[in-house]
């Protein structure tokens, strides 16, 4: 179960006939709020954008205050999981530059020599924001190109990284734009009477206001929305695609629909192609570490024919139990959601038990969870993991930013079966499977050259840079 941190999740819709879209952002938000847990907001036009930290569902008191003061046809959201920049408000999105508000999904991996272009200002994380950054280039590129696309069609060449950006602009539209490999996903969706156009990171959002799929946002595309209708234009015609494979074992809601991929059934395939990799055949039974590796467990299980159940359960009433333990931003934080993974001992007690994990990313979690099923009286332990060994930082997105977190350690030395080997050691499993890229691409159906796994070899070709590894608090300021 990955315990990481930082994808966000972006929202814009417009609405032609000129009625409030407020209260659909919100449910639009509240339908992303498992890629960021830390901040949300909202931005119309004319107006400073409105930020709270925690969920959505937080300032549900306020929900209502909020709807009749920024009351607009024109909005986008975010809700916030950081890469780079400190949790706080300050940095929470959206975020306003002259008569544009940005809200972005991505991470931009050159932000210090992007930042030496809007003023020669020396960027940290404590002092500002890569997205904030480059909402400040952006604006200078539109005051001497004029249009967003052409902005767009230069800035592409300067920024390195992964960015699905929302906008909405003082003269009443909203924008959307997707980086040229498609790191991060984006879709678009209208409504029944199409009057209403909503682009997301996922479908999930769409579905919450009752609107229907349309389809992905094409890598290096730009949408306006505004009262003329929808604009398309490519700003990037690049063809490569780089799209996260950790999207599909982890981070996207299981009810959308990603590159024309449920997530829900890939993540049940990947089950099955792990089975077919690790047949384990004298198990008791395979249960999931909750909540996204669930159809995986399942698909693994209908495979071999073995019996599936829930050993493990989160308590969702505690303060922590319901949230994602990868995306908290501080370590004490992922422990406490760790407790309260509750193992069912009559269930577990005696049995060879198959557990089955998104991924293994720091192993904190992995090595609580298999000291609660000790505990519960298991025999023995065998842990196949859904995603291959993360071995390297990602400058894409999500946030395992530097190597010495990650539970194949900084400077690991040895194969990959001696660096296992150690991992299910420390974690205290008596087997660790983990699965490989070819395998995870064939599940999911999308080309292994289409998908990112530079997390798992240290290739940054497709962000087109050459990272020095710094650590987290480098990273962060903190």
């Amino acid at each position: 179960m990955v315990k990481v941190k930082e994808n966000c999740g972006v929202v814009g819709i417009f609405s032609r006939d000129g009625s409030n879209v407020i209260p659909m952002v919100i449910d639009a938000l509240r339908a992303l709020q498992h890629r960021g847990q830390e901040a949300w907001g909202i931005a119309v036009p004319n107006k400073t954008p409105v930020k709270r930290l925690g969920l959505v569902s937080g300032a549900s008191s306020e929900f209502q205050k909020i709807t009749e003061e920024y009351a607009s046809p024109a909005a986008i959201g975010h809700v916030r999981y950081s890469t780079v920049g400190r949790s706080s408000l300050e940095n929470a999105q959206p975020l306003k530059v002259k008569d544009l508000c940005i809200a972005h999904n991505g991470t931009i991996a050159n932000v210090a020599e992007l930042a030496n272009m809007v003023g020669g200002c020396t960027f940290t994380p404590q002092s500002s924001s890569d997205t904030m950054i480059a909402a400040q280039r952006l604006v200078s590129l539109m005051s001497t190109n004029g249009k967003l696309g052409a902005a767009l069609s230069i800035l592409k060449n300067e920024m390195a990284g992964s960015y699905c950006f929302t906008f909405v602009s003082d003269d009443n539209a909203v924008y959307a734009a997707r980086d040229p490999r498609g790191f991060r996903p984006m879709v678009l969706g209208l409504k029944e009477d199409g009057q209403v156009s909503i682009v997301a990171s996922e479908s999930s959002a769409i579905s919450a206001i009752g609107a229907k799929l349309v389809r992905d946002v094409v890598p290096g595309e730009l949408l306006k929305f505004s009262k003329t209708g929808m604009e398309s234009e490519m700003f990037s015609e690049a063809k490569q695609r780089a799209h996260c494979s950790f999207e599909f074992t982890y981070f996207a809601h299981p009810s959308s629909k990603m590159e024309g991929t449920n997530i829900y059934v890939a993540r049940k395939r990947i089950g099955q192609f792990l089975a077919k990799k690790f047949p384990i055949t004298d198990a008791d039974l395979v249960i999931p570490v909750p909540d996204s590796a669930r159809p995986a467990a399942l698909g693994y299980a209908q495979e071999l024919k073995l019996q599936f159940d829930e050993g493990l359960l989160k308590d969702r009433y505690s303060k922590k139990g319901p949230l994602r333990s990868f995306i908290e931003p501080h370590q004490s934080d992922r422990v406490e959601i760790n407790r309260w993974i509750i193992p069912i001992t009559e269930i577990i007690n005696g049995k060879h038990v198959i557990i089955i994990d998104d991924s293994l990313v720091r192993g904190t979690s992995s090595k609580a969870i298999i000291k609660a099923l000790r505990r519960a009286g298991a025999r023995k332990i065998s842990m196949l993991i859904t995603y291959p060994p993360i071995k390297y930082p990602c400058y894409a997105g999500i946030d395992f930013p530097s190597q010495e977190e990650l539970a194949t350690g900084a400077n690991q030395e040895g194969t990959d079966a001696e660096i296992i080997e150690k991992i299910r050691s420390d974690i205290g499993a008596d087997f660790l499977g983990y699965n490989d890229a070819q395998n995870l691409a064939a599940a999911v159906g999308i080309p292994h050259d289409s998908l990112c796994f530079t997390c798992t070899t240290g290739n940054y070709d497709t962000l087109g840079i050459k990272p020095t590894f710094k650590t987290r608090e480098e990273m962060k300021g903190e």
